[in-house]
């Protein structure tokens, strides 16, 4: 498909995002301009870049940028390959077992979050499953440290997104032509080679588009964070809208606020802007 026909094929659905997107980054880029605080909502006060030059040079914006930046570089492969295995097992079950299969795996994205995330983290109090496991083996409690907590935010970071992209594989997997696998096995492959060689480029461009579906969640991440370290900074957890909430709701500062999650947009641009160049050049080249 040309470039140009593409463009007027999507236009109105580019129009209505563009328009929804340029609206509420038009209204944050200008209350990042003045200085609001609870008291002043009705008189903000006129200061410029002012807070922009406040977000870059706060060191807390920058140690919440790299622990964000760290859970996507863990979690977006750990959670496309979980998805992946996830994916191939079901694939493999048949019968009335895969519904109750499906429903187990589904069962992270079906639980409210904070509900979800909860659960999660009373599994390792003294009186949970694991926290007892711990005990028994070591006679020794599990300790929430900071090492501790934010390994545990990724494990769960990816728990809780894998059942979405094992769907997406699933029913790319249901497009693969079984031809090409029957006659893979006739010809003697094994099923790793057929999933080295036939599966995985079949589903080349979903591992692209999942990879950029969690780059931007795991940029949004607050509601786990926030179940899980019940705030406390002694665990240095604060993801980027962590850092956005504790702007707005303790420091009170919402022009700050909005400057901070304009450049948080900025940045998720920048970093999703080579994942599309690249989808949009592999869809060209399949065709």
């Amino acid at each position: 498909m040309k470039f140009k026909t593409f463009l007027r094929f999507t236009f109105p659905s580019n129009f209505i995002m563009l328009f929804l997107l340029i609206g509420p980054l038009g209204i944050a880029f200008a209350l990042g301009l003045n200085y609001i605080t609870y008291n002043t909502f009705n008189d903000p006060i006129f200061v410029g870049f002012e807070n922009y030059v406040t977000v870059f040079s706060d060191p807390f914006f920058w140690t919440a940028m790299r622990w964000t930046l760290l859970i996507i570089l863990v979690a977006v492969p750990g959670y496309i390959i979980a998805a992946f295995v996830m994916a191939l097992l079901l694939d493999q079950v048949v019968g009335r077992f895969r519904g109750a299969y499906m429903a187990l795996m589904l069962l992270p994205m079906i639980l409210v979050p904070v509900i979800g995330t909860n659960i999660f983290r009373q599994m390792f109090d003294p009186t949970g499953l694991i926290g007892y496991i711990v005990r028994a083996i070591t006679d020794a409690p599990f300790v929430f440290s900071e090492t501790s907590m934010k390994f545990l935010i990724i494990v769960h970071t990816i728990w809780a997104s894998t059942p979405f992209a094992m769907v997406i594989f699933f029913a790319g997997m249901q497009t693969l032509p079984k031809d090409l696998v029957d006659a893979s096995a006739i010809d003697g492959a094994t099923r790793w080679q057929q999933i080295r060689y036939i599966i995985i480029p079949h589903l080349r461009s979903l591992f692209l588009l999942n990879a950029i579906i969690a780059v931007m969640d795991f940029f949004r991440l607050w509601d786990n964070v926030f179940v899980m370290t019940r705030m406390n900074p002694i665990y240095k957890a604060d993801t980027l809208q962590v850092y956005l909430f504790r702007m707005t709701v303790y420091v009170k500062r919402l022009g700050l606020a909005n400057a901070g999650a304009l450049v948080t947009v900025g940045l998720i641009m920048i970093v999703l802007i080579p994942f599309l160049i690249f989808m949009y050049r592999e869809q060209i080249e399949e065709r």
